[in-house]
């Protein structure tokens, strides 16, 4: 059985800060992950103040994984500790990969993605709460311009991230925060539960 693991770990920097600093790091070191095992996607994203609705600078990658082995290898290798060496250890946040699902532009090069992030309704049945994600996810892989679309739950927190990349700038009635695309790494992406299946 195929598993999907999501990441997430954000930095926000100053109110000043020169985000051509980040794009340049991106730009000359992105292609560090174009083959790292058991990566399905990585999109290397940021938020720059005043632009979107942004409050705040922000290097925000976000990681399909295929599995937790490749998660534990770049976590604790070198991949995350060059992070930790530039900007000190953040926080990471992970989420059990629930859904996921291609949308028409899949085969695009996503520009833009939105995240959402909520509390899972405690009066719900887990297994509902399953089926109706899954629905959801493959409704909202429809809407045009979607490159691909996933959903995951900690149960630690029960709370729950939705997160879409798209091929061009997201609709306006989209909700959720607003993320610029660097540049996106896909080796695995196959491997994902519910891509190529």
């Amino acid at each position: 059985m195929r598993q999907m693991q999501l990441m997430q770990y954000e930095i926000t920097l100053p109110a000043d800060y020169d985000m051509g600093i980040i794009r340049h790091r991106v730009a000359t070191r992105g292609s560090g992950t174009d083959a790292f095992p058991g990566l399905g996607v990585k999109a290397y994203l940021v938020r720059e103040r005043g632009h979107h609705g942004s409050p705040v600078n922000q290097y925000a990658p976000f990681y399909l994984w295929a599995g937790l082995s490749g998660m534990n290898t770049f976590l604790f290798g070198p991949g995350f500790d060059g992070i930790c060496t530039d900007f000190g250890r953040p926080p990471v946040r992970a989420w059990h990969g629930i859904a996921l699902a291609d949308g028409p532009e899949h085969a695009s090069v996503p520009v833009a993605a939105t995240r959402t992030v909520e509390d899972v309704d405690a009066g719900i049945p887990l297994a509902d709460l399953t089926q109706r994600l899954l629905e959801e996810t493959e409704t909202r892989a429809r809407q045009p311009g979607v490159n691909c679309t996933a959903v995951g739950v900690d149960p630690a927190t029960w709370r729950l991230v939705r997160f879409t990349l798209w091929s061009d700038l997201a609709p306006d009635t989209d909700p959720g925060e607003r993320f610029t695309v660097l540049h996106v790494s896909q080796p695995h992406r196959r491997d994902l539960p519910g891509v190529g299946s």
